[in-house]
């Protein structure tokens, strides 16, 4: 988290605000085409953790190698979409500054090719964390941040077209990190020597299961990168690059607690495949509470102290950055209930009313939005409607399916949110309060991070824990700290 924090101020400066939200329209581009990409991702997880889970070693290799085989297609099919209608969008659609097209048209080529890596790199992926091998995914985690340094180093040394030299080094990166996770597992597990299978009957099954994740998968990649789309008709690069702040704000903060889901889903799974079905719903259970317990320490001091936050990292601070900020931090906050609770229809393999519902609740934001921005409503405008869309998916419709599908009960569900809301209420009003009769700076953030961490902390442990879970928590301390 430091490092990208520090990394993305240095790539913000050295860019230029224009650039930097240039790169993330052409790179929006390329992420919406390629959404059919994390529909699969999830398939394939899910299908190579179950066989793991079922211990048959030659159906595992027979799932690998046709997962791989599969992924290396449809790194084909996303190469010829991205060259045909992703290049009339960006020569036809989007606002983009004429004497910055050429370098706009190499940062598309380049990322491009990054993509086409990260397609076929998801099978490997998807074995490193089914065999729990959280060892070599912290390194490589580590490498990749370092190498991220080195990017920053190069900007600023290198006098060539920065946004050229950047996309450039983001694919060095990309394909330098796939290297080392393919080597690993390649040396470490037999099942990963690739040969082309193409398995009608495992891919139909794949197919099946996967197609009820494009729906949500599209719906996703509509608010996040058609919505970047949407903006850039009606307002300038510039607001693109606050509304990619947001963004890498966001996912530097959503990447640091997805590990403790990407750490317990296998387990989720293999529940599931051996029917254990109390495990499979206790594991779920502390997953989202734990999950947003840790979310809620990490974003509460952010958005009460976003003003500080983003002087310090950017020095200067583009225009709207600290609303979409702290809008798009609520918003996640939101949806960790939503997409904690997604393992739940992955691991029973039944996604279609999940995909539908979840779909049709997320779609009507960029039509609204959309017709919003034509009326002349402020740019902040989608933010709100994504919030309201959290809200909705959260609480009303998950809910809902989980009942439907998985035979959760009420109760199943409410012992699930209400000490999340009970935590929330307790764990935040002392520091919003403190927010509000405090002048924002360097001081105020650390102690509204503080504070924050002692009351949300406090009130975890007290009212969001059972009590079996406190007495595990205070044997753990007394282990580890007292009996050194």
């Amino acid at each position: 988290m430091a490092v990208s924090l520090y990394t993305s101020r240095i790539i913000l400066r050295v860019l230029g605000v224009e650039d930097y939200g240039i790169y993330s329209i052409v790179g929006g581009i390329v992420e919406l085409i390629s959404f059919l990409n994390v529909a699969l991702s999830l398939g394939t997880s899910r299908f190579i953790t179950f066989e793991l889970g079922n211990n048959d070693e030659q159906k595992l290799k027979k799932v690998f190698s046709t997962t791989m085989s599969v992924h290396i297609a449809l790194s084909l099919f996303i190469f010829v979409i991205a060259e045909t209608v992703g290049l009339w969008l960006l020569y036809n659609k989007l606002v983009i500054p004429p004497e910055r097209m050429h370098a706009a048209l190499w940062a598309f080529q380049l990322s491009i090719l990054a993509c086409v890596i990260s397609v076929t790199q998801i099978p490997y992926n998807s074995m490193i964390i089914a065999q729990e091998r959280m060892n070599i995914y912290a390194y490589v985690s580590i490498l990749e941040v370092s190498l991220k340094l080195v990017i920053v180093y190069m900007l600023v040394v290198f006098g060539a077209d920065k946004l050229i030299l950047y996309a450039s080094l983001v694919l060095g990166v990309n394909l330098a990190i796939a290297m080392v996770y393919r080597f690993y597992c390649i040396w470490n597990f037999k099942v990963c020597n690739y040969s082309f299978t193409w398995d009608k009957a495992l891919i139909k099954s794949i197919a099946s299961f996967s197609q009820w994740s494009i729906l949500p998968n599209f719906g996703v990649a509509m608010i996040q990168q058609g919505g970047i789309l949407v903006m850039n008709v009606f307002f300038s690069p510039a607001i693109i690059a606050s509304r990619a702040i947001a963004t890498l704000v966001n996912t530097i903060i959503l990447n640091f607690v997805s590990n403790l889901r990407t750490a317990v889903n296998p387990q989720i799974v293999k529940s599931c495949a051996l029917n254990d079905t109390d495990r499979m719903k206790y594991l779920v259970r502390l997953s989202a509470q734990f999950s947003y317990y840790l979310m809620l320490l990490i974003e509460l001091p952010i958005i009460l102290g976003a003003t500080a936050v983003l002087k310090i990292w950017l020095g200067q601070v583009p225009a709207y950055s600290i609303l979409f900020v702290q809008l798009t931090l609520v918003s996640t906050l939101v949806q960790m209930f939503d997409i904690s609770m997604n393992i739940v229809f992955y691991s029973l393999g039944n996604m279609k009313k999940n995909s539908i519902v979840s779909t049709l609740a997320c779609i009507w934001i960029i039509p609204v939005a959309y017709v919003a921005y034509k009326l002349g409503a402020p740019v902040e405008v989608l933010f709100y409607l994504d919030i309201i869309r959290a809200f909705i998916v959260s609480f009303i419709v998950k809910p809902w399916l989980l009942i439907e599908i998985a035979g959760y009960t009420k109760k199943e569900i409410l012992d699930i949110i209400f000490p999340c809301i009970k935590v929330t209420i307790v764990g935040t009003v002392i520091p919003i309060l403190l927010s509000f009769y405090m002048k924002e700076s360097i001081f105020t953030f650390i102690l509204l991070g503080a504070v924050s961490a002692f009351t949300v902390g406090i009130s975890t442990f007290y009212i969001g824990l059972t009590k079996s879970q406190q007495l595990r928590v205070v044997v753990y301390a007394k282990n580890k700290f007292l009996n050194r």
